[in-house]
């Protein structure tokens, strides 16, 4: 999911929260199929137990202790901003029975928008 990026401030967050998401997901045993860092937003194509539900999942991932946390507690310049670096809102929407490939290059594309 690394991907090579020009190097600059924004650069060195997005690749950590590469790392974060992704683990944070597998901890409520969901799966990243496809994530992209946008300085106001973050798409992210999630396979997760219907059960458990996906806003319950998107609460955690976005969670001071999963990844607003742990940004701060790695760079510095973080901890001046808001109380948290998420919002309480999100948009989900089910995707049935659309090719997962064309799903993952929707996510993809989003850096382009």
């Amino acid at each position: 999911m690394m991907r090579g990026y020009k190097s600059n401030h924004n650069v060195v967050y997005s690749k950590h929260l590469f790392n974060l998401i992704p683990k944070a997901a597998l901890r409520y045993r969901a799966e990243v199929l496809a994530l992209e860092i946008i300085p106001d937003h973050v798409p992210l194509l999630v396979a997760v137990d219907p059960q458990f539900g996906i806003p319950r999942l998107v609460k955690h991932i976005q969670a001071e202790a999963v990844t607003s946390h742990d940004l701060r507690k790695a760079f510095q310049s973080l901890r001046t901003r808001l109380p948290s670096l998420w919002t309480n809102s999100y948009f989900v929407s089910t995707v049935g029975g659309a090719p997962l490939e064309v799903l993952k290059q929707y996510v993809d594309n989003q850096k382009n928008v």
